[in-house]
């Protein structure tokens, strides 16, 4: 048994030592080793390996002429290994480093993807939306001609559209909150903000239903004032709408409105048989809404 132990502890001894290949030029200060390794691992795709060798070899190269290559490809390394973050960061310092690189060019675009990549969903912090965005746009104004054009145009869209929901959906809280007169204001700062919202036909609806139902439960008499209201909301929306699957609805509102401020022209049965059928479009667009 003794005997048995004395071996286990000789072992463990010995271990330590065992360094593998990786490990050993890993630590070794031999830059044309670690190099041609560092490429080695990269082209066999092992790419956090690379990452590692390429970060330690940077000691050894930093004021050489292989510094920029050094520097690109350690950040191309986290990249491919979607280490998004670290790889921003690497890009971000060679493009200070070395702005005339032969590299620079695709080290700036795969800079813009990692922040693209690395955004938040619309609920969350927008911060990293509005930085992807100014970077992208700083791309596209430095390099009018780069070929990666549709793919900057494609996270624009998908990071403005992320931006235009959260303001959309900040603003409809207050509806659902049935605080219709922060709604009706929530909804047109959007506009005022960005008038090409890509919610524009929902946040214009939205505008003219909080003005509608602020003045229906208003007092008496302050309802004709807020009802004129919700008339130049109605004609806002329809002028821009005219064939909006909202139309219908606003439309029986209008209605309602011309009545309420005794301007209804049509027979109270022909404004019944008109509200049957608001009924059942509300009941459509609600279950739509739900999809």
């Amino acid at each position: 048994m003794r005997g048995f132990i004395m071996a286990a502890l000789a072992l463990v001894a010995i271990l330590p030592s065992c360094k593998s290949r990786y490990e050993t030029i890993l630590s070794s200060n031999d830059a044309d080793l670690k190099y041609n390794a560092a490429f080695e691992m990269f082209n066999r795709g092992k790419y956090n390996k690379a990452a590692q060798l390429f970060e330690s070899l940077s000691v050894l190269t930093s004021g050489t002429e292989r510094d920029d290559t050094v520097q690109y490809y350690w950040g191309l390394s986290n990249y491919r290994f979607k280490d998004y973050y670290t790889a921003e960061t690497n890009f971000a310092r060679f493009l200070e480093n070395y702005p005339g690189s032969p590299f620079a060019e695709e080290a700036q675009f795969q800079r813009i993807d990692c922040l693209y990549r690395s955004t938040l969903r619309y609920e969350l912090d927008p911060t990293p939306t509005h930085a992807a965005i100014t970077a992208i746009a700083e791309y596209i104004r430095e390099r009018p001609n780069n070929p990666h054009m549709e793919n900057c145009k494609t996270m624009l869209r998908d990071l403005s559209g992320r931006l235009d929901r959260k303001a959309y959906e900040g603003a409809k809280l207050y509806y659902k909150m049935e605080d219709y007169k922060a709604s009706r204001v929530a909804f047109g700062n959007i506009i005022k903000d960005n008038a090409d919202n890509i919610y524009r036909e929902d946040i214009l609806y939205y505008i003219a239903m909080s003005s509608y139902k602020y003045a229906y439960f208003s007092v008496p008499e302050k309802q004709k004032d807020r009802y004129l209201t919700f008339v130049d909301d109605y004609y806002n929306f329809i002028g821009e709408n005219p064939e909006s699957k909202y139309r219908r609805e606003l439309d029986v509102m209008y209605r309602r409105t011309q009545r309420a401020l005794g301007r209804y022209e049509g027979t109270e049965e022909d404004l019944k048989e008109k509200d049957k059928d608001f009924e059942r479009e509300r009941k459509l667009l609600g279950k739509e809404e739900k999809k």
